[in-house]
């Protein structure tokens, strides 16, 4: 085993190279190889690479598809996103379970099967779904669930098994401006090389066009800094999107993949970078051969590599970096952390990565529709993305839509729709709320279904998730809890702490015997949680907010009685009250 795992860590570093930015694909490598990360072979790639066996192994740690302790010839994971958890995840997932005979987290005896959860697949617009050996299987039912038990039990090889399970629907509900609009690769970049940097960053700021991920920072602005700044600029194409609810991107890497490319490939010929990554979230390392195939095009036909078009000293080209599990790596600087072979762990700012980004250098980091805007704006215009949106949020986006509605998918839709008229296009008439943003962004009630989504009322990343009348609220708030005490990095202590308190305190009420008292800690905690190391932690805090803002007398049901007529007997129900604590945290411990 020792001689195997020395050979495979030699095979792993010499196609990775000894970077320490090589660390994640080469532990990854190695996971594909062995079914999880042997110590010994980790003390193999610290000397590999030359870094202390602490800093592999905090790596290794640190990502949730990442494991130190076997796992199975099939790795199952369910997704626990809302959507599908209300569409019968767990009923599905206790099936398979009892059918392979292996307990959820765990990996059966024999070492055939694993079964696990994450927080979300990217397929919520068709789930319930799971991934196995990181290959996705959308529209679980429980006949295709026994389906799936009988060839793992039977060992048939993932390659044998029908590809209609592997299938991934399209899902453009609404085509407008940006996806209507004609496309010929090369045609954005040869247009802005014939005018110069200079005419591109002016297109860019006419459009309006501002960062997709959700801070809505200008991006002409972003490009102009880090053109300013000294040192060797790289770009970086987030396409880590973790929000649970959010799937746009899958599909614009699936179909405008060139575009994204070029995007990338027109900030560095704003920039002057030479050098360009693409993150893309493990959960979607099903489409990593797709996005290789179309570099691969691309450098063919001159448009990556060197003296791109022609030109000469423009030398640029794009690399696909695959993450292993992890919500903050959505962060931008947890990402260039991630990149660079480390933890993800979000870094202090200032100073920002538009002068130290990747390894300390000036780095401009959008996300895929950002960069795929960016394209079509350089081949059509500024002013032809300006004529759609508001004053201040310019232009159309992509909305992931999902839940109780009856047609969900993407909706290209202009900036400044009304949560109402959104709700009307997918077609759910009997909504509780829509969670717009994902579990970081607002619960929004009927009352203000008259909000619109723009930059300066409702902004977001694109997520949608419509709840109808028959959900219950505190359901909803739980698994968004659940969600920010699971993907917490740890690294501060209000959000490490904070995120598990508020999760407790949310059981609690919805499991019937909460407190006023536990309201007011909820909302201390949410002050808490503001103080934490970055935005996870700040926006942890948003499901209670926003919901006891929206649906206070839920809350208020939810609190145990109290008869205080006369008679009541203070220290009675005192004692009563540590019972109940005293109950809760047993119920906890054995969960």
């Amino acid at each position: 085993m020792s001689e195997e795992v020395r050979q495979a860590v030699a095979e792993a570093v010499g196609r990775y190279g000894k970077e320490r930015s090589a660390v994640l694909a080469v532990l990854r490598a190695l996971q594909k190889r062995f079914g999880y990360l042997p110590m010994h072979a980790l003390d193999e790639v610290a000397k590999a690479l030359e870094l202390p066996l602490a800093q592999v192994q905090g790596v290794a740690e640190f990502y949730s598809f990442l494991a130190m302790r076997p796992q199975g010839q099939y790795r199952v994971f369910f997704s626990t996103c809302i959507v599908d958890e209300f569409k019968g995840r767990a009923a599905l997932q206790e099936r398979l379970c009892a059918r392979l005979g292996v307990p959820p987290g765990q990996t059966r005896a024999d070492g055939r099967v694993s079964v696990n959860e994450a927080a979300c697949t990217g397929l919520c617009d068709q789930g319930p779904s799971l991934l196995v050996n990181g290959w996705p299987i959308a529209r679980l039912t429980p006949e295709s669930i026994d389906a799936i038990a009988c060839f793992i039990d039977q060992g048939v090889p993932l390659e044998e098994w029908p590809r209609e399970w592997f299938a991934v629907q399209d899902s453009f509900r609404v085509r407008g401006l940006q996806l209507n609009a004609p496309w010929r690769s090369g045609a954005a970049l040869k247009r802005a090389l014939r005018h110069g940097p200079e005419f591109l960053l002016r297109e860019l700021e006419v459009s309006g066009l501002r960062g997709r991920g959700g801070a809505g920072f200008p991006t002409a602005a972003k490009w102009r800094y880090c053109r300013e700044a000294q040192g060797e600029r790289c770009v970086v194409c987030n396409a880590d999107e973790g929000e649970p609810g959010t799937f746009k991107d899958r599909e614009l890497l699936k179909h405008c993949a060139d575009q994204v490319f070029e995007g990338m490939t027109l900030a560095a010929w704003a920039t002057g970078a030479q050098k360009g990554f693409l993150y893309l979230r493990g959960e979607y390392e099903f489409l990593w051969p797709h996005l290789e195939q179309v570099l691969r095009g691309r450098r063919r036909r001159g448009l990556l590599g060197r003296n791109l078009c022609g030109l000469a000293g423009f030398h640029f080209d794009i690399a696909v970096v695959v993450g292993a599990g992890a919500y903050i790596c959505g962060e931008e600087s947890a990402l260039l952390n991630s990149i660079e072979g480390r933890r993800g762990t979000p870094r202090n700012r200032p100073p920002y990565p538009v002068t130290h980004g990747l390894c300390g250098q000036p780095t401009v980091v959008n996300n895929v529709e950002t960069f795929f805007s960016a394209a079509l704006i350089a081949l059509h215009g500024g002013a032809w993305f300006a004529q759609a949106g508001t004053a201040k949020s310019r232009g159309t986006r992509l909305f992931s839509i999902s839940g109780d509605c009856a047609w969900p998918g993407i909706y290209e839709l202009p900036w400044g729709i009304s949560v109402q008229e959104a709700l009307e296009l997918c077609g759910a008439d009997d909504a509780l709320g829509v969670q717009v943003g994902g579990p970081s962004g607002a619960f929004v009630g009927p009352r203000d279904f008259h909000r619109r989504l723009a930059f300066e009322d409702l902004p977001t990343g694109g997520s949608f998730m419509v709840f109808s009348r028959q959900r219950k609220l505190l359901d909803i708030v739980e698994n968004f809890s659940a969600f920010f005490a699971h993907e917490s990095c740890g690294f501060c202590t209000p959000c490490r702490v904070g995120t598990q308190l508020q999760l407790k305190l949310v059981r609690k009420l919805r499991r019937g015997w909460g407190t006023l008292g536990d309201l007011q800690e909820l909302e201390r905690l949410g002050q808490v949680l503001e103080a934490s190391h970055c935005g996870l932690g700040h926006t942890a805090a948003h499901p209670v907010r926003t919901t006891l803002a929206a649906y206070p007398e839920v809350y208020q049901a939810a609190l145990r009685e109290i008869d205080f007529s006369p008679g009541f007997d203070l220290d009675a129900e005192l004692e009563t009250a540590r019972q109940l604590t005293g109950r809760f945290a047993d119920h906890l411990a054995q969960e």
